[in-house]
């Protein structure tokens, strides 16, 4: 068994820091629960924007649902009303730093930290890897490429002798 002798000093002084390591964890322990907190909430507010975007999305399936032939004024209206919940949409993610890549058709070869290409299509009159199809956007979370923007490119078709 070992017995330490502390001057006072030392006993003070541990017992000082043992206090302020006390503190630290109260302190540290609200700090997560008010993060826990923040966290909550904000994902209860990207919840409730989602869901208006699913409202709208079952508002129009519900109408056509009960129109078997809907009316030509709706049919006309429906291209802006779909853009209209793909914007309310792409505003979601932008308040949440979700932003589309943005890549222009035919004047550029994929940028691989930015593209995958997924196919290939035989194409002469454009120089070989250039971009003639986005097939899905992709999309930035800040500066980092969330999901990349997927393409078809071009490839020459070489005829042999």
């Amino acid at each position: 068994m070992f017995n330490f002798i502390l001057s006072k000093e030392k006993c003070d002084l541990t017992i000082q820091k043992f206090g302020n390591l006390q503190k630290e964890n109260v302190l540290l322990q609200q700090s997560l629960r008010e993060q826990q907190t923040q966290t909550a909430a904000n994902a209860e507010d990207l919840f409730l924007e989602l869901l208006e975007i699913g409202d709208a999305l079952e508002a129009l399936l519900d109408y056509l649902e009960q129109n078997s032939n809907p009316s030509p004024e709706f049919i006309q209206r429906l291209p802006k009303s779909v853009g209209a919940v793909n914007r309310k949409f792409l505003g979601i993610l932008a308040k949440r730093h979700v932003l589309p890549i943005e890549i222009e058709l035919q004047s550029t070869q994929p940028d691989f930290n930015l593209c995958r290409v997924v196919d290939r299509e035989e194409r002469n009159d454009l120089a070989d890897q250039t971009i003639t199809k986005i097939v899905r956007r992709g999309f930035y979370l800040g500066e980092k490429t969330l999901r990349p923007t997927e393409v078809i490119t071009s490839k020459s078709s070489v005829e042999e002798s």
